[in-house]
């Protein structure tokens, strides 16, 4: 059930704008690798009012992705743009969730980016929320890998446009635009700054490169099992590094040199090893890293200094 305050706002604000917003790649995108390349492109999106607070709106977003599947629900991106209020031009963040789709503490993120200033996009992975098919068995990472590569393909084409569509606003400043994210949406917004020419921002909480190893180690019990499906299928790790390496942000990740960056990592985390931290931290050229005393999961005791951290690094070019 949705909270009052949620459910007064939707009845008092109906309305949904529908409107329209172009991606026009510069010059500069010629460089993108070929995965991540998108061309001009003009879609219509839709800007849905759910919330009104003293310091900023809230609104639902939803565009078509760029990348086209087989599963009509997951070709509509869905989004939650926490716009702050004021007057002039501002910094802008797509925000992406973690695996495990806590929604709410990207939401709590977002808001307190927009309380500082900053317009915040909350933007769902493919398979997640309203774009998982009703009852189907797909997911964003599965043993289904095929599936898997392409999701990640979609969710940085995904952000890409997110990111025009933000460019487009009058409240937003183009020049700079950011993503950030926490494990796994740490790890799709390290790739997507890494590869997008106007992604020049970024917060990457518990993500690392060197896919292959992160996949491959991985100890829970469904990844167990998906690592002996693959081995029972005749396949090597040698062949998860082939398939992951297009995606993987190591491969990217000196693309980030000269942008603004933040990283934070666990320095026992089981998940995302400190070894894989460290060799983004080195690839990206050594950019400003807070570790934490913690695993990747006790890393929920440590969330709340660094989210205020991340927003304290955003916030820090709002103008007053």
């Amino acid at each position: 059930m949705l909270p009052t305050v949620w459910l007064i706002a939707m009845l008092a604000f109906p309305g949904v704008d529908k409107s329209e917003a172009t991606f026009r790649p510069s010059a500069a995108e010629a460089n993108v690798p070929e995965l991540f390349r998108l061309t001009q492109a003009t879609f219509g999106f839709e800007l849905e009012s759910i919330l009104e607070t003293s310091g900023y709106s809230v609104a639902k977003l939803r565009f078509p992705s760029p990348i086209e599947t087989t599963d009509p629900s997951n070709n509509t991106v869905h989004g939650e743009y926490f716009q702050p209020k004021g007057p002039g031009r501002r910094p802008a963040v797509v925000v992406l969730h973690i695996l495990g789709a806590d929604f709410a503490l990207s939401r709590y993120y977002a808001a307190r980016l927009a309380d500082r200033g900053v317009a915040a996009l909350f933007l769902k992975l493919p398979y997640y929320g309203e774009r998982r098919p009703a009852g189907g068995p797909q997911r964003f990472l599965s043993s289904d890998v095929g599936r898997s590569t392409l999701s990640m393909r979609q969710g940085v084409c995904d952000v890409r446009r997110a990111a025009a569509w933000l460019a487009s606003r009058p409240e937003v400043d183009p020049l700079k635009l950011g993503v950030t994210g926490i494990s796994l949406g740490g790890i799709t917004s390290a790739l997507a700054a890494a590869v997008d020419p106007v992604l020049n921002r970024g917060v990457f909480l518990l993500a690392g490169g060197g896919l292959d190893e992160i996949l491959w180690n991985m100890d829970e019990p469904e990844a167990r099992r998906y690592r002996q499906q693959w081995l029972a299928s005749g396949r090597t790790r040698a062949d998860l590094k082939t398939l992951t390496t297009p995606l993987d942000p190591l491969t990217y990740a000196h693309r980030l040199i000269g942008k603004k960056v933040l990283m934070m990592a666990g320095n026992i985390d089981e998940v995302v090893p400190p070894s894989s931290a460290r060799a983004l931290w080195e690839a990206s050229g050594r950019p400003p890293i807070r570790w934490f005393d913690s695993g990747h999961y006790s890393a929920a005791g440590f969330l709340l200094p660094g989210l205020r951290e991340a927003v304290d690094f955003f916030a820090s070019e709002v103008p007053r």
